[in-house]
């Protein structure tokens, strides 16, 4: 294992390794198994460009050479910063295949969180696009190379300007290593770093192994019941792990699938594809499924073709859900979980009423669930607590944060999700919201979650986020901010309509905000962060 990162116990990894979990293969060997399964079949599709599995294993033998030319080899950190674009994927299996380990920022990312990254990674290479929704990422780069001592060199898709084109990879000379030459990475070792999702502190790095990543997206692939005709829109950023291997672009390419890449996740452009290219499947989060039952009504596709649509990151209301089906004309799949590892989902053979209200069960019968009190003790069956959890594909500890792990993990090696959930009978998780996202009221405690579900309900409503406000006397007073859904409900409306539900009055908005939209992280989850600096400065 990397320097700098917790490895299962030997014990553990033995057990898993004799399960079949972890079965001894990289990413970049499972390229080269798919290429000379599926052939001239078509693996991917961006733009203009489709390629197929034959022609993209050939591109990443090229980066692979170009990369060794340049000095980038095993154990070498790069920070990948590329939109959904073919680049993206190719460059992703070329550096599994020498051994070095990408770290995926997301688009959004700016000078803060990238110097974080190539700093905290000693990254000696960064990847970036020339121009991506209007920002030019070249001045970027460029700022940060003057940060970082260990940050050799910057590509660029695109015009390059006064750094390295990326398709002087695709063109080493004769020189280089030939790539059968190349010392393969072990499948224990650490293929990439995603990124922790909080929205106050910069991203820790999430280590993801050959084995337990392969593990996740096979897995995964299996429940989803993919195959060589599942068409994959990658509508989300392809550094994320839903849309990365969920089971994403490496579920979908493992079963010999299509994966097509969208640039942005409006209706206009993902339906466009849905209909051009038959997509089967496609991950989304509950803002993007919030534009798409509203794009429904006035962008005119054929959509009937899609099967699946699973939705994750963020809790999924209920009556958001019952929407799914009658109006985009496909199976909803509800997802949890992390990057940090556990994943839960629902299954094609669940009841309509369990996938509704369910966020799903655990991906591998290895998956250790917790669900405890704030002194760490077990609660009782259906009762919140905070979600603990250990199994074949979480992570043990973040990459070089000693101080982080030893709050993050208990002594056993759960690691504490943050997440505040309940478990049914059966076992499926139900997420109450975070532990942190409480508001404390004069004592009382109100989730945040609970409150926008009822309020999302409103038929005047398209989406509710609940804050704190501050308050000199109760500590906290409950905001709830509202995108309407024509005329805008009053907060006198909203506290009757909550009411009538039968909501507890110390839980009632007491200040409202109506918005066009919501600020979104780069996760495209709603950031409560900038929504409390909203509500300080806005009239209610």
């Amino acid at each position: 294992m990397l320097e700098g990162c917790v490895d299962w116990p030997q014990e553990t990894a033995k057990k898993y390794q004799k399960l079949g979990f972890w079965q001894g293969r990289t990413l970049g060997d499972e390229l080269r198994l798919w290429a000379d399964r599926y052939g001239d079949r078509v693996a991917l599709v961006g733009g203009e460009r489709r390629l197929t599995y034959r022609e993209l294993d050939a591109w990443v033998d090229r980066l692979v050479r170009g990369l060794l030319a340049r000095g980038i080899g095993q154990g070498d950190r790069v920070v990948v910063q590329l939109p959904n674009v073919v680049e993206f994927v190719a460059l992703s299996f070329a550096l599994y295949r020498v051994g070095a380990l990408p770290v995926h920022a997301l688009p959004a990312h700016r000078g803060s969180e990238i110097s974080h990254m190539c700093e905290h990674a000693e990254a000696v290479a960064y990847f970036i696009p020339d121009r991506f929704h209007g920002f030019d990422h070249r001045p970027l780069a460029g700022e940060v190379r003057d940060k970082v001592p260990s940050l050799r060199e910057v590509f660029v898709v695109g015009e390059p300007g006064p750094f390295t084109s990326f398709d002087v990879l695709s063109e080493a000379s004769g020189e280089a290593p030939a790539t059968e030459d190349v010392d393969a990475p072990d499948s224990g070792d650490v293929a990439f770093f995603l990124l922790s999702g909080g929205t106050t502190a910069l991203p820790k790095l999430i280590p993801r192994t050959h084995d337990d990543y392969l593990y996740q997206t096979r897995t995964t692939a299996e429940i989803c019941s993919l195959d060589q005709e599942c068409v994959y829109l990658a509508v989300l950023p392809l550094p994320f792990n839903f849309t990365w291997g969920c089971p994403g672009v490496v579920g979908v390419l493992s079963a010999g699938g299509t994966v097509v890449l969208a640039s942005g996740t409006g209706p206009e452009e993902c339906f466009e594809l849905i209909e051009r290219e038959g997509v089967t499947l496609t991950s989304v989060v509950p803002t993007v499924a919030h534009l798409w039952l509203d794009g429904a009504e006035w962008v005119e596709r054929d959509l009937s073709s899609l099967r699946t649509v699973q939705i994750g990151s963020a809790k999924l209301h209920p009556e958001v859900a019952r929407r799914i089906e009658p109006t985009l004309g496909c199976r909803l799949q509800q997802v949890f979980g992390m990057a940090e590892g556990l994943l839960c989902m629902t299954r094609d053979d669940d009841d309509p009423e369990t996938v509704t209200t369910v966020q799903g069960r655990p991906i591998s019968p290895e998956d250790e669930l917790r669900v405890v009190d704030p002194e760490g003790l077990p609660v009782p069956p259906g009762t919140p607590g905070e979600l603990l959890t250990r199994g074949p594909y979480t992570l043990r500890g973040y990459y070089r944060a000693d101080g982080h792990n030893a709050t993050a993990f208990d002594a056993d090696g759960f690691y504490r999700t943050g997440d505040l959930v309940r478990l049914t009978d059966r076992g499926d998780v139900v997420v109450e919201g975070r532990v942190k996202d409480v508001i404390i009221r004069g004592g009382d405690k109100v989730s945040a979650t609970e409150v926008e579900q009822h309020v999302g309900a409103h038929e005047r409503v398209q989406q509710a986020a609940v804050v704190p406000v501050p308050d000199p006397v109760l500590g906290e007073r409950v905001c709830v901010c509202v995108i309407p859904a024509g005329e805008p409900p009053t907060l006198a409306e909203l506290k009757a309509f909550l009411n009538a539900r039968g909501v507890a009055a110390f839980k009632l908005p007491e200040r409202l905000v109506l918005l066009d939209t919501f600020p979104l992280t780069g996760l495209g989850k709603v950031d409560k962060k900038q929504l409390r600096t909203l509500t300080g400065t806005s009239e209610g």
